[in-house]
């Protein structure tokens, strides 16, 4: 009984640790990359373009291949091992082996080679930008749950002031030193502040779902973050030259590999459209046998009358004959020999070499390495508007990164305004020279000011972190 009750208090145990499980950045984000679907299908991408290298590597390989059959025939047929008519049922079969190899092609198979390596590469790169995507996906889900925590905390601790304020309010009209309408005041705020509370709860809560749904997380009920930890951490790149940071970012940037591949794919395809215009060398060797169960005559020498005597002239002086001896033989059935001695008696091989030359094919092939051209100088477009755009996109990372920075100092200098006005307002309400309004004011400004703050921390934490990425800093390496 006592082991069952300590089996029963350690699952309990467990059971409570994995509900109060709070998942980290880092978590969240190889959580993510473990599990989403997106990932797995650029995975599935790369096993797709290995085994088309594999098939590509195949094709310097000899083709072998093996064929056998059996038939039983009726009536009149040729014997397919005396190849003579027979009216008669027998069986038969035959059994072949073939081997070939292409000895030149056009170098078709070598670039097809080199174009499958390519293709795995740029899948490669695709899924890297892929996870970057993803990460930077959950970076934003995950901050934007921190930033709505930390708004919740300083509605709470604001409504807290404004309940000891109620408390303090309430004596001072029951004393008769304020009117009572600073204490309807001050209840009104209280009010507002727990509408907000709620609203920031909410909040929370369809972050935190939107969170577990980028993850793929089911259990949305006791799903929660770690939101302790984190702080502006800057690696030095904010501080680096725009032009430092350009230059990383096309060195690193998936984007940019990506666009590059496709161009040497579009110059391979070409190369192999060019092919088809070159003659094709190839070799092949044969060898097949037969077998046949029905029997067969040949001729032999009669034992009764082993030879003959037959005229074979006249002597024309005289007109006397010419006689010779001949053997005497006579037509004999034998039945079929064993099958493994068939195999062997009979059958044959043949080898040789096939030339295969191209003159004239409709304009197939010249059409063909048209539209490889065509999609080759598509492709050094797209790689030319993928710089442009790297470009434009580091630029405006960089702006707003900087803009995000000089507005989170604005904001703190501007909570540290609010909060000596706040100060203020609140010893004149103590003292009775302000009225309840005026120090709502103040009070609301101040905790506007605070809600900036985490705000624009935040948004510059993000901001910052993307210009990382940009930098060529992974995004499973990324400090918050």
């Amino acid at each position: 009984m006592k082991k069952i009750v300590s089996i029963l208090i350690v699952l309990i145990t467990i059971s409570s640790q994995a509900q109060n499980k709070k998942w980290t950045l880092i978590e969240c984000v190889q959580y993510a990359l473990e599990n989403n679907i997106s990932v797995k299908q650029s995975e599935l991408d790369i096993a797709i373009a290995d085994i088309d290298e594999l098939t590509a590597k195949g094709n310097f390989m000899p083709s072998l291949n093996a064929g056998a059959g059996v038939s039983e025939n009726t009536g009149l047929s040729f014997n397919p091992v005396t190849n003579n008519a027979q009216t008669e049922t027998f069986l038969s079969a035959s059994g072949n082996i073939n081997v070939g190899y292409t000895l030149f092609d056009g170098l078709r198979n070598i670039r097809t080679l080199h174009r499958a390596k390519i293709s795995k590469l740029a899948s490669q790169y695709r899924l890297d930008k892929m996870k970057d995507d993803i990460s930077l996906f959950v970076a934003n889900g995950y901050l934007q749950v921190i930033l709505n925590k930390a708004n919740l905390e300083v509605l709470q601790s604001q409504n807290a002031v404004t309940q000891e304020q109620i408390d303090r309010t309430t004596q001072l009209v029951e004393a008769g030193s304020l009117p009572r309408g600073d204490l309807l005041e001050i209840k009104a705020i209280d009010a507002s502040e727990k509408q907000n509370i709620v609203n920031a709860e909410n909040a929370i809560q369809i972050t935190l779902i939107n969170l577990a749904q980028l993850l793929l997380i089911k259990d949305y009920e006791t799903f929660d973050i770690e939101d302790e930890g984190y702080d502006v951490v800057d690696g030095g790149i904010a501080d680096k030259d725009i032009s430092e940071i350009l230059a990383k970012a096309k060195e690193s940037r998936s984007e940019i590999k990506i666009a590059e591949q496709n161009v040497e794919l579009a110059k391979k395809d070409v190369q192999i459209a060019k092919g088809a215009n070159l003659p094709t060398l190839s070799a092949f060797f044969g060898y097949n046998t037969r077998f046949t169960n029905t029997s067969s005559f040949i001729q032999q020498v009669d034992p009764d009358n082993p030879t003959s005597i037959q005229q074979i002239g006249v002597v024309e002086a005289t007109g006397q004959s010419v006689v010779g001896e001949f053997p005497n033989t006579i037509l004999q059935e034998v039945g079929a020999d064993p099958f493994i001695d068939q195999l062997s008696l009979n059958d044959g091989i043949g080898y040789g070499l096939n030339l295969s030359i191209p003159i004239f094919n409709g304009f197939a092939t010249k059409g063909s390495i048209k539209r490889s051209k065509i999609n080759l100088q598509r492709t050094e477009y797209q790689l030319e508007q993928a710089e442009l755009d790297l470009e434009s996109t580091v630029y405006q990372a960089y702006v707003d990164a900087k803009g995000s920075l000089k507005s989170y100092e604005a904001a703190v200098l501007s909570l540290e305004s609010q909060e000596l006005a706040y100060d203020y307002a609140k010893e004149r309400y103590d003292v009775g020279l302000t009225n309840a309004f005026d120090f709502s004011q103040s009070k609301q400004r101040f905790d506007n000011a605070k809600i900036e703050v985490n705000r624009a921390k935040y948004d510059y934490i993000f901001k910052l972190k993307v210009l990382e990425l940009y930098f060529g800093i992974p995004a499973t390496e990324l400090k918050f």
